[in-house]
């Protein structure tokens, strides 16, 4: 029995080479998967799925890894995706379900989601870093896939700019943390902010710095966020302070496929930031 040459994938092939191979191979619709907001410890962690149409159409200027583009640069391309992609979802996970469930549950559940919602089923799945089950497709987890392929990066940049949305409109109803400025991430302004306001209920309280200032660090990590209704949560609305204004958001927000992203709120971009602001924030490299 005859087997079918390896195909090779260069290292220099730039960013469409990967699907293009795949496509060769005779999986036309390929989707990728990425998430943003896994390390931050405020604001929801969001994943995207996307699918590119073969050929030219599927090219899109300035496309890459969100995290290496100004912000004026992921704005331009997320509307290039949202127009050209074959289909796209975008799912929301708050920071509740993240202390309930634990974050890499949530991170995979949220990928898994979001292909799920994909209006053109994948016939081959790419995600970013490490493998998502539960698909019914083959599929390859990429080191770095934002970079090295093009539904991956493409996913990176929907997520990411849904979530720096996100954070915006959060800075508006929870002022004094700065969330419009480092989207949830730990800088030494937002720590400042939380040392003097305390965390207000954006925050991830299974993280050992949002626990250790709310004073609930000796507690199990999923049980440092007040329940509904309890004693802490009446002390926790004090601490929160003018943070809080109206009863809390749905437990998961998703876009609807294939559309305009609902959670995308649609403010204007802001002014470009130096590149790689946000590479250090989520922990890549300048």
């Amino acid at each position: 029995m005859l087997t079918p040459p390896r195909t090779v994938v260069r290292r220099d092939g730039g960013l469409y080479a990967l699907e293009r191979a795949l496509q060769r191979r005779g999986f036309r619709q390929v989707a990728g998967a990425d998430e943003a907001g896994r390390g931050a410890c405020a604001g929801p962690l969001v994943a995207a799925a996307a699918i590119l149409p073969e050929g030219r159409r599927g090219e899109i200027d300035e496309l890459a890894d969100s995290k290496l583009l100004t912000p004026a640069a992921r704005e331009r391309v997320y509307e290039e995706v949202v127009a050209r992609a074959l289909a796209y979802a975008v799912v929301v996970i708050p920071a509740e379900e993240v202390d309930a469930r634990g974050l890499h549950v949530c991170n995979l559940a949220a990928m898994r989601r979001a292909l799920a919602s994909l209006t053109t089923r994948p016939e081959y799945v790419l995600t970013d870093g490490f493998g998502v089950d539960g698909l019914d497709v083959p599929g390859l987890a990429v080191w770095k896939g934002d970079r090295v392929a093009a539904c991956v990066a493409a996913a990176s940049v929907l997520a990411k700019v849904t979530r720096d949305r996100i954070m915006v409109e959060l800075d508006e109803r929870h002022p004094g943390y700065g969330f419009a400025e480092h989207k949830g991430y730990i800088t030494p302004e937002h720590s400042a902010a939380l040392r003097e306001l305390g965390p207000c209920r954006e925050h991830r309280f299974s993280y050992v710095n949002v626990a250790t200032v709310s004073g609930r660090d000796g507690r199990p990590p999923r049980s440092r966020r007040p329940a509904a209704g309890s004693p802490d949560e009446a002390l926790f609305g004090a601490l929160d302070g003018a943070c809080a204004d109206g009863p809390d958001e749905p437990m998961e927000r998703s876009a609807a496929p294939g559309g305009t992203v609902g959670v995308a709120l649609g403010e204007q971009p802001r002014p470009p930031a130096s590149v790689g602001e946000d590479v250090v924030m989520e922990g890549g490299v300048r």
